[in-house]
């Protein structure tokens, strides 16, 4: 494996996550708002964090980034705005890639609506990984994030055209551990649906024995997630009897 990923629990339902590169060791972290954690998991896997994935603003997943700059001096810390993200060395526009380490790839996509300027990291390592992508608040397991500064029209882009597009195999990490709620949720909508009742048991016993139902994938959120679906017949009638 060219690339390992870490999840590190924060806060109350927070996740942040390191990504090591293998080759070189060098590693980068999302969303880091628990410094002393993250710096720690990277140190008992011998691992040199260079960079800062800022998913966007808000104080549980930025609030972290001054603390993380005055332990690591030098770090970037990438993120969807100068102003408005805590720390942010570098602003990420869509489109816009970079390397970790020798092989591990990073593309920025401008996925608002739960901030203005959210960002998702598509990242890729060798061929034969499977790709994974960082979705903060824009994207949770059978969910999605509150349109806090963006309208239904930007989350329909964000999630069902951005990210939707993405390669089915892509493995989906999110800010949050909310995929059991959210799940409930979905078999109200669709209580026929058994793909959603099998993930549902599952994330359940996964809860119970304390580990997380995180990463999903593309494929797997196109089949259990409402607001990926909503080009669904049954679903629009639903919406339009709400």
């Amino acid at each position: 494996m060219q690339m390992k990923i870490f999840h590190i629990p924060c806060l109350q339902d927070n996740y942040s996550y390191l990504i090591i590169d293998e080759s070189t060791k060098l590693a980068a972290v999302v969303d880091p708002v628990e410094p002393e954690k993250v710096l720690e998991v990277a140190r008992q896997n011998g691992a040199d964090v260079k960079f800062v994935l800022t998913t966007h603003h808000h104080w549980d997943h930025a609030g972290g980034n001054d603390k993380i700059r005055e332990l690591v001096p030098g770090i970037k810390v990438f993120g969807g705005s100068i102003d408005n993200v805590k720390g942010c060395t570098d602003k990420m526009d869509n489109g816009d890639k970079f390397v970790l380490g020798a092989e591990v790839n990073i593309l920025s996509l401008h996925t608002p609506c739960h901030t203005k300027g959210h960002i998702s990291y598509y990242i890729t390592g060798k061929e034969d990984e499977m790709p994974a992508v960082f979705t903060g608040d824009t994207m949770f397991i059978a969910g999605c994030g509150k349109f806090f500064e963006g309208t239904a029209e930007q989350m329909y882009q964000s999630l069902c055209v951005t990210l939707g597009s993405l390669p089915k195999p892509t493995r989906v990490y999110c800010g949050h551990e909310y995929t059991v709620k959210n799940l409930q949720f979905a078999l109200t909508v669709e209580p026929e649906n058994t793909e959603i009742a099998e993930k549902l048991a599952w994330a359940q016993n996964q809860r119970s024995a304390g580990i997380p139902t995180i990463p999903s994938t593309i494929a797997e959120e196109l089949e259990t997630n409402p607001f990926m679906r909503v080009n669904i017949s049954e679903i629009q009638g639903l919406i339009q009897l709400l």
